[in-house]
């Protein structure tokens, strides 16, 4: 797929993908081995590692344009960036339905996914749920995506588990 398909206002927005977030290297392999046995097409799977990511996250936000900051497109790369900055690695694997989005987050968990997004036209699904979750609260541009944290930051839920 080229780049410009998988952006919307110069964010990183892949529709019809998942976005998978990964704590390691081989926490990314084990994922990418389970996801080789479903019914995915041969170039479905695209691996990032933590520096591609952080250096396709910067580029993003340095060219965003103002209109990326309406969605939660903006807040997600963000905690992406900070998940990035820990090492996490991350396959973005293309999916056909969400039935199958579903089955691909339930193997990558299977294998340490942490995170498990379904980029859809127009909402972004989260299919991990993690241990602690509370009910999602209202997420803005000035708040920003709700980490589910006491101080609603995603570096808060990553120093948790780490």
């Amino acid at each position: 797929m080229p780049k410009d398909a998988q952006h919307s206002f110069g964010v990183f927005k892949p529709v019809g993908h998942v976005v998978i977030s990964l704590p390691d290297a081989e926490a990314a392999d084990r994922a990418a081995q389970a996801l080789a046995a479903l019914d995915l097409d041969a170039d479905a799977i695209h691996r990032y590692t933590d520096s591609e990511m952080l250096r396709q996250i910067d580029e993003d936000v340095a060219k965003a344009s103002p209109i990326a900051a309406i969605g939660q497109e903006m807040n997600l790369i963000l905690a992406h960036r900070v998940l990035a900055a820990r090492g996490y690695h991350w396959l973005v694997v293309r999916v056909g339905s969400d039935e199958q989005a579903r089955q691909v987050a339930r193997a990558a968990e299977a294998k340490g996914a942490e995170r498990a997004q379904h980029y859809g036209r127009f909402i972004i699904e989260e299919l991990i749920a993690r241990p602690g979750d509370v009910p999602q609260v209202a997420e803005s541009p000035d708040r920003g995506l709700d980490a589910q944290t006491p101080s609603g930051k995603e570096s808060e839920a990553v120093d948790g588990r780490r």
